[in-house]
């Protein structure tokens, strides 16, 4: 049986990777997002049991409140990383088992080089896009303000420093006509090369 080929796609707050993964549905491929997992796993009661105990002031009649527990981790760079610790090695564990089942698929994996998964997977997708192009996306689609939005970049690696032989660089600094081309003729490179 021939292996699964495994690609992830990230980048920074405001790159375009959602954008991007949407391109990449159109166009018939699997994708998986961290983000959707993400929330099938909040609401298992090992991670659940878990998260009270290190969040109990986050549980409100037994129930975790999501929007309590996103406003403290924004805030406190100790406890985004105590629930980083808690969840990513489940969303990756799952992404992956869901990964395996597929020839092909690709995963939008916004933390990617600061976990360290990019050791699982065969190639990376890194988006680029100017600061100021970033910041007006984010604006966009979330009341937050830029102060907000510059604190978030700050907390995430640059992944110009972190190419390595597997990362295919993707310039988000046009039109998303210009995306959608973009992602075209890379699922054709791809889909060409799968089990090189």
């Amino acid at each position: 049986m021939k292996r699964s080929k495994k690609i992830a796609v990230t980048g920074g707050i405001g790159s375009g990777k959602s954008l991007f993964c949407g391109f990449l549905k159109n166009l018939g491929c699997v994708v998986y997002s961290c983000d959707e997992i993400y929330s099938e796993v909040i609401s298992e009661e090992s991670l659940l049991s878990r998260l009270k105990n290190i969040f109990p002031d986050c549980f409100l009649n037994e129930k975790l409140d999501r929007r309590l527990l996103a406003e403290r981790v924004f805030y406190d760079d100790k406890d985004r990383l105590a629930l980083d610790r808690a969840t990513h090695p489940i969303i990756m564990r799952r992404l992956l088992e869901k990964m395996e089942s597929h020839e092909i698929s690709f995963a939008e994996v916004p933390l990617l080089y600061e976990g360290g998964f990019e050791i699982h997977f065969d190639k990376v997708i890194a988006l680029i896009r100017k600061k100021e192009e970033r910041i007006a996306a984010v604006k966009m689609r979330s009341k937050l303000s830029e102060e907000q939005i510059l604190k978030r970049m700050r907390s995430q690696f640059d992944p110009a420093e972190l190419y390595g032989k597997n990362c295919i660089i993707v310039d988000n600094h046009g039109s998303e006509e210009d995306l959608k081309e973009k992602a075209e003729k890379l699922v054709e490179t791809l889909l060409g090369e799968k089990y090189e």
